[in-house]
């Protein structure tokens, strides 16, 4: 550890927060998937495994119905260490009304979406203040809540599936001033991210839409600038061999567990070093202006072109509005795939 010595408490805080995101998904997710088959087949201890699994059927459809969210997690210290680690920061352009519901669309996805965790799933940046009355949720594969202890820890911070049944559910079943939040782009569009870029997959992302349609939601663009410069994302030469294995490993990874996998690389724990760390720079995610959508139950292909022809009108204006402000030329346009 003789590296923390050449930091500031401050900084090595805010380093160790970032870090935090390995032990938590790595060894939290490993315990109980590696740990339940080995207590229930192989020791005295099988009581445990058999208690766990109970509780995981009793409980199943929780994520899926608004979640166990905590204040007390959500105001974690360490997410204010993770925050200042960039710094990140999150910006109204206007109020958002407690009485109506939304779909607050993220873009880019990044690597991580830093952005989108601190921002909407913590009060590091003191959402419940800026948005008075509204409740954030996250969207995020539901895979991850098959897997107990993990699956507590993020619902906790008030994340949900990505699915139709449990956005519909925050969006119809809990009254108003609710907020779910989607990256729209998903992990695909991780594959877009590089320094600089403005690239995002939108065309052809349509759900979020429908899903407007049909709960009567808001929809609100966001954008989150810095997103794509706190890592290098290396794409190797078409026609190499590395570049075969790197395709043949990311489409393999894809299909198992419906990630794809990114070749990256930042800073290490100091910030001249070479690591996997995002290196220290400002992410900024500005929301923009509700759209509103009117409630139908059966919008029909027209009607959702039109109100994403509109979404993403409203996004490009929100983007050119603040361009410049977060770090891109005059010249930058927001490609749209």
């Amino acid at each position: 550890m003789a590296f923390l010595s050449r930091l500031g408490l401050h900084e090595c805080l805010q380093t160790l927060s970032v870090l935090q995101w390995l032990p938590v998904y790595v060894f939290l997710g490993a315990i109980p998937i590696i740990l339940i088959p080995y207590f229930l087949m192989f020791t005295k201890f099988w009581i445990l495994s058999v208690l766990a699994l109970t509780w995981l059927a009793y409980d199943w459809n929780t994520h899926s119905q608004g979640g166990r969210r905590s204040a007390w997690v959500r105001n974690w210290t360490l997410w204010k260490y993770f925050q200042n680690y960039f710094p990140i920061k999150l910006v109204k352009t206007h109020d958002i009304s407690p009485e109506h519901n939304y779909i607050i669309a993220n873009h880019p996805h990044g690597i991580v979406s830093y952005g989108v965790f601190i921002n909407f799933a913590t009060e590091a940046t003191g959402f419940s203040r800026i948005f008075p009355g509204i409740t954030p949720s996250v969207g995020t594969l539901e895979g991850i809540f098959w897997i107990p202890i993990v699956r507590e820890y993020v619902m906790s911070m008030g994340v949900c599936p990505v699915s139709e049944l449990a956005l519909k559910y925050l969006l119809t079943q809990k009254g108003s001033g609710n907020a779910v939040v989607i990256v729209v782009g998903g992990a695909a569009e991780a594959l877009l991210c590089q320094p600089g870029a403005s690239t995002i997959y939108l065309k052809e992302r349509k759900g979020f839409v429908k899903l407007a349609l049909k709960t009567g939601a808001y929809l609100v663009p966001s954008y989150s600038f810095g997103e794509n410069e706190v890592h290098n994302q290396e794409t190797f030469p078409e026609g190499t061999w590395i570049r075969f294995f790197q395709k043949t490993f990311q489409d393999t990874f894809k299909k198992i567990l419906g990630l794809n996998f990114c070749t990256f690389h930042g800073r290490g724990f100091t910030r001249e070093s070479w690591g996997f760390l995002p290196f220290n720079l400002p992410i900024t995610t500005v929301v923009g202006e509700p759209l509103p959508i009117p409630r139908i139950k059966k919008p029909n292909k027209k009607t959702v072109d039109k109100y994403h022809a509109l979404y993403i009108s409203a996004l490009r204006k929100l983007f050119d509005q603040h361009k410049v402000q977060y770090g891109f030329p005059e010249a930058q346009e927001l490609t749209i795939i």
